[in-house]
């Protein structure tokens, strides 16, 4: 069963990891009794793993995919960007993963890299790069591609990126797969919006678990321009680390005390949000994983997450 099969029967629960880039950082996550075989006892139905803009860091991709189908226990989901890369390198690297087992693919154009002011390859646009996929492959894959309930910070208006994500649903595309979003209402306009718009993909929801001041911060803004709710932002200036999250060495006192806080808080902030995008009729929750075990294990417990197998 495909994972577009499981959106469109029931609820889906899923995971998504990074290619680390040590060897110590695969073992801890693709070793014996890692974050991967930890992660499996909470059956979800796939594990997405990133792919880096130009294919960087691919080989790790591979590697821990492979691990992932080798294992049997989920569906292994790679990331795809264009950046970089040439219509026959697009087909050479897709072709490695068909032939080791990887079926599932998040067709991207990718976050450009700091200074590029194009994506240097002959493809420009996700919608080119599902169109080629179905093109050259046909039904070989099952390809998700990205929904911005925002609107991607690239594009010129929210229309106009919810055009995309039709087109891209014309050129084949099977699922949706959102980008972080905390602002709710902003959510619940974007569903109603793509459904009016003729878009009936099922959408799997990203969430990413509020662990840490500074990563909610970078993430919020360095590459997706997020509203930050007020409730958010309560949370991180009740536990603001002096002089600021970022700092490697804070003046602050009370850092670790702090620390914890923001991070109760924030998983309760993360079960809540869960509730809400579930009240919403969504088709599954995928879980940024951040190649941890135990709070995201906490926050898919609490959230009644498990009990959707």
């Amino acid at each position: 069963m495909s994972v577009s099969d499981i959106l469109e029967t029931r609820s889906a629960f899923s995971f998504e990891v990074f290619p680390p880039k040590t060897d110590v950082g695969m073992e801890k996550l693709c070793g014996e009794g890692g974050v991967l075989d930890k992660l499996y006892t909470l059956n979800p139905d796939y594990i997405s793993c990133t792919y880096g803009a130009g294919g960087t860091n691919v080989g790790k991709n591979l590697e821990v995919l492979k691990k992932i189908k080798a294992d049997g226990k989920c569906i292994p989901v790679t990331h795809f960007t264009c950046i970089g890369n040439t219509k026959e390198g697009i087909k050479e690297q897709l072709q490695t993963y068909l032939d080791n087992g990887i079926d599932h693919m998040l067709a991207l154009r990718g976050d450009l890299p700091f200074g590029w002011t194009g994506t240097g390859g002959d493809l420009h646009y996700a919608t080119e790069l599902v169109k080629f996929v179905r093109q050259e492959f046909g039904d070989k894959f099952t390809i998700a591609v990205a929904g911005s309930p925002e609107g991607h910070i690239a594009c010129r208006s929210l229309e106009a990126d919810i055009a995309f994500l039709k087109q891209k649903q014309d050129n084949g595309a099977d699922y949706i797969m959102t980008q972080l979003c905390w602002d709710m209402d902003q959510f619940r306009y974007w569903l109603d919006a793509i459904r009016a718009a003729g878009v009936w993909l099922p959408v799997d929801v990203g969430i990413m678990p509020i662990l840490d001041q500074a990563a909610t911060i970078n993430m919020a803004l360095s590459r997706n321009g997020c509203v930050m709710p007020r409730e958010l932002c309560e949370i991180i200036s009740k536990n603001w680390i002096f002089p600021n999250p970022f700092e490697k060495e804070p003046f602050d006192a009370n850092v670790e005390g702090k620390k914890a806080s923001f991070k109760e808080a924030g998983i309760e902030y993360t079960i809540r949000q869960i509730d809400e995008y579930r009240a919403c009729g969504i088709n599954g929750i995928h879980l940024y994983a951040l190649n941890k075990y135990d709070d995201v294990a906490r926050i898919a417990k609490e959230a009644g997450l498990l009990d959707l197998i």
